[in-house]
């Protein structure tokens, strides 16, 4: 595993680094030619939101019959046009004639699918968070780079200029001293119960739904979209919601102290199940610490309200310096002064990640949630992730992007793949 030092003097990532060279290379007008990879939730907006900006679909690739039959008619209507139905990733990247694929699958799918695609030559739009390890992050930055592809992580925060404008305000100097950046997230998830085991439905192949992950007995807790509060085949709240809010901290934390030091030097924290009494294996509360040395990021999750939100927010995240603080969510910005007098507002603006995806297709240039980008934000969920699942706090080298002499911690970059599915080399 290429350390991040290692690899930011490799592939140069200044500004002439962001021009990528692809004989592929599409004109402005051309129609880029996609394949949707998992569309039950995310991905079928996904997709829908691309065939609104000029993409075709032209396969839906899904491992429930259920789901292709339900998707496919919302695709073909956006389109004009079905789509092709498949169950088997492969033979999607096998088309030559498909330019990019949306791999909208659960969390333990996404490393080997984006590091299949990269070698067959697709460019990769994926959900968030990017992996379920560290060092599947570096793998998969590492295939694109290899490759020469496109890819653009699902943290859509990157292509909505008042995020942007919002880091660059930080970074102006105005609030002073930066020492504190908050994320947080106040929700309501209800109760999924504790239902048995059963045959898994007929429409699916249980199995390669499995994959990578441990082999168990179907459930239905474990299946569609709750797969996510499980730690076979999801990254915690932290990677499901946190990801977009830490990725807009991020994105003033990168602005501060340049992205070579974006990362922290100790994470710790506590959290746990304090509210229902069911099949969930991950927190639904948590207050998690990261400190970078000159600054604490927090992040804190209540899955049991969305009352009384923090700054009045559900969902945001707040930079506080020495002169006034900046509190930023999709409505838009404010800062607050001395005596929380409003300094400034600045209400939410447009922007589309799809597009921003297609175009860079085209260009061949790196997008806004680029693979390095998305790749440091999922670095801070896992971060979190090790620390939760040890209970103590842990101790970060950013340069190598280890725990030092940690080996319990260390042993957590990693991770074990059903023997039937190795992680590709690629």
């Amino acid at each position: 595993m290429q350390t991040r030092r290692q690899f930011t003097a490799n592939a140069g990532l200044g500004a002439s680094a962001f021009l990528l060279l692809d004989q592929r290379a599409k004109g402005a007008n051309d129609r880029v030619t996609l394949a949707l990879i998992g569309g039950r939730n995310q991905g079928r907006g996904d997709a829908l939101r691309a065939i609104q900006q000029g993409a075709e679909i032209k396969t839906f690739c899904d491992l429930d019959e259920a789901i292709l039959g339900k998707v496919t008619p919302d695709l073909a209507k956006a389109q004009g046009k079905d789509p092709q139905g498949e169950r088997d990733f492969r033979r999607v990247l096998d088309d030559k004639s498909i330019d990019a694929v949306i791999v909208a699958t659960p969390d333990h799918w996404h490393t080997h699918i984006a590091l299949l695609a990269c070698q067959a030559g697709k460019d990769v739009y994926v959900e968030k968070p990017l992996s379920q390890t560290i060092a599947e992050g570096h793998l998969i930055r590492d295939a694109a780079r290899k490759y020469q592809r496109v890819m653009q992580v699902g943290t859509q925060r990157r292509s909505i200029e008042h995020f942007a404008s919002a880091a660059d305000y930080v970074a102006s100097g105005a609030l002073g001293k930066v020492c504190l950046v908050k994320a947080w997230m106040c929700q309501v998830r209800a109760s999924i119960g504790n239902p048995p085991d059963q045959d898994a439905p007929a429409t699916v192949d249980y199995d390669t739904w499995l994959g990578p992950a441990p082999k168990r007995a179907f459930n239905p807790n474990r299946f569609h979209y709750n797969w996510r509060f499980f730690w076979d085949y999801g990254n915690t709240e932290l990677g499901n919601q946190g990801v977009h809010m830490l990725d807009a901290a991020l994105m003033g934390i990168q602005k501060l102290r340049r992205t070579e030091h974006c990362l922290p030097t100790r994470i710790a924290g506590h959290g746990g199940i304090y509210w229902l009494n069911d099949a969930k294996e991950v927190p639904d509360m948590q207050v998690m610490t990261y400190d970078f040395g000159d600054l604490l990021l927090t992040w804190e999750l209540r899955s049991f309200s969305d009352h009384d939100a923090i700054e009045g927010m559900v969902a945001g995240t707040g930079f506080y310096g020495t002169e006034g603080a900046l509190i930023v969510d999709g409505s838009g910005w404010k800062v607050v002064g001395k005596k929380n007098a409003v300094l400034k507002q600045v209400k939410e603006s447009g922007g589309s990640h799809e597009k921003n995806f297609l175009d860079c297709v085209k260009s061949r240039q790196r997008p806004n949630a680029d693979v390095e980008i998305g790749r440091l934000s999922t670095t801070l969920c896992h971060l979190g992730n090790v620390a939760q699942r040890l209970g103590r706090q842990v101790t970060f080298d950013p340069s190598t992007e280890t725990f030092g002499t940690d080996e319990a911690a260390n042993a957590m970059l990693t991770k074990q793949y059903r023997s039937s599915y190795p992680l590709p080399k690629v």
